[in-house]
C-alpha cells in the first residue's frame, strides 16, 4: 500500500506527513508540497534519508500533481488555502488522483459542509462543493469535517489583541465552540488515511470541550499575567478593527502588511457563527479514529507563551 499526503510544507498536512513516518516505510509515502524551498532542508533531507518520495506540486499544475501521484493507493488532500479559488484547485487534486489509479481520498473540509444553515460562512461553500464532487467518483473516500483550530484562538487572536492595547475583540458573544486542536484533526486525518473508519462517510473532528471566546481571552490572561479584555462588538466595528490592523475584508485584497494570513470576512464570519451555535458540535469520531480524547484549551496554551513572551507581531514568526 503506497500512501501520499499533500500539502506536507503546511501545518495540517505536515503533521500528517510526520505521523505517516511513524507507521509505515518511508519507501511507501509520497509527500508533495506547494513549494520545496518552503521545506525546512534539515526535515528535507530527513524524510528523503527515510525514503520518502518528496515532490513540489501545486493545486494549480495538474502534470505535477498526476506525476507525483503515479503508483499511490491512498492519498490525503488538504484543502487550499485561496477560498473561491480552490473549488477548482480541490477538483484538480481529485481528478489528478482519480488518473492516477489512487483508490481512496481523505479530504480535509469543514463542519457543516452539507448544512445549508453553515453557507453563510465565508469558507463553507468551497469545502460543500469538493464534498458533492467527492459523490460523484468512482473511489471512496472520507471527508473530515474539521472545526475551528483552537490554537488560532490561543495565538493569532492573542497577538491581534496585544496590537490593540490589550483589547481582545469579537463577535463571537458568548457563544461556545468545540475547537480542535490541528495535532487531533492532524492524528485523525492520519488514521482516515490508514483506512480506520467507514467508507464513503464525513466524520465531525471536534474537541471536546465546549469553550467560549470569552473564556479563552480570560485563560489567556490568567497564564500569562496580561490584562487583556475581552471586547464583544458588531461586525461592522469587528471589521473596521480588523481593517485598522491592515487585514483586507475579502481574500481577494491587499495582504502585504497583514499581520494574519485570514481575511477579515472570515475571521467575522467565523466568530459570528461561534455566536449563534454553528461551532458547538458534539462528536467522539476523533476518539473513534484515534482512540484519543481531544486535547482542550487548558491542555495546550502554555505551548503558545513564547507569543507573548516574545511579542510576535506577525504569523510568519510563529513556530
Amino acid at each position: 500500500m503506497h500512501y501520499i499526503v499533500c500539502g506536507t510544507d503546511g501545518q495540517l498536512a505536515g503533521r500528517v506527513a510526520e505521523n505517516m513516518l511513524k507507521e509505515v516505510d518511508g519507501k511507501d509515502l509520497t509527500f508533495t508540497c506547494y513549494k520545496l524551498d518552503r521545506l525546512p532542508q534539515d526535515k528535507l533531507a530527513r524524510w528523503r534519508a527515510a525514503g520518502v518520495s518528496v515532490h513540489e506540486a501545486n493545486y494549480d499544475d495538474v502534470d505535477s500533481m498526476e506525476k507525483a501521484f503515479a503508483g499511490g493507493d491512498r492519498i490525503y488532500i488538504v484543502s487550499g488555502l485561496e477560498v473561491g479559488k480552490r473549488v477548482q484547485q480541490h477538483k484538480n487534486a481529485i481528478d489528478a488522483a482519480v488518473k492516477a489509479g489512487v483508490q481512496h481520498i481523505t479530504y480535509s473540509s469543514f463542519v457543516g459542509a452539507t448544512d445549508p444553515a453553515y453557507a453563510e460562512v465565508y469558507v463553507t461553500p468551497d469545502h460543500t462543493a469538493t464534498e458533492n464532487y467527492l459523490k460523484t467518483l468512482g473511489v471512496t473516500y472520507n471527508a473530515l469535517r474539521n472545526n475551528l483550530y483552537l490554537e488560532n484562538y490561543l495565538t493569532m487572536y492573542v497577538m491581534l489583541a496585544l496590537m490593540s492595547d490589550n483589547k481582545w475583540l469579537s463577535t463571537a458573544g458568548e457563544g461556545r465552540a468545540t475547537l480542535v486542536h490541528k495535532d487531533d484533526a492532524a492524528l485523525a486525518a492520519t488514521y482516515s488515511l490508514l483506512g480506520r473508519g467507514a467508507d464513503n462517510t464525513a466524520y465531525n473532528i471536534v474537541g471536546s470541550q465546549a469553550i467560549s471566546v470569552r473564556e479563552l481571552c480570560e485563560l489567556v490572561k490568567e497564564v500569562s499575567g496580561l490584562p487583556l479584555e475581552y471586547v464583544p462588538v458588531e461586525e461592522e466595528e469587528y471589521y473596521r478593527y480588523l481593517e485598522n490592523l491592515h487585514i483586507p475584508r475579502e481574500i481577494t485584497g491587499d495582504f502585504s502588511q497583514a499581520p494574519v494570513p485570514f481575511c477579515g470576512a472570515d475571521l467575522v464570519t467565523n466568530d459570528t457563527a461561534i455566536k449563534e451555535g454553528l461551532f458547538d458540535i458534539k462528536s467522539s469520531d476523533i476518539e473513534f479514529l484515534t482512540g484519543q480524547q481531544p486535547k482542550t484549551a487548558r491542555d495546550i496554551v502554555e505551548r503558545y507563551r513564547y507569543i507573548w513572551e516574545e511579542k510576535i507581531t506577525h504569523w510568519r514568526q510563529m513556530k
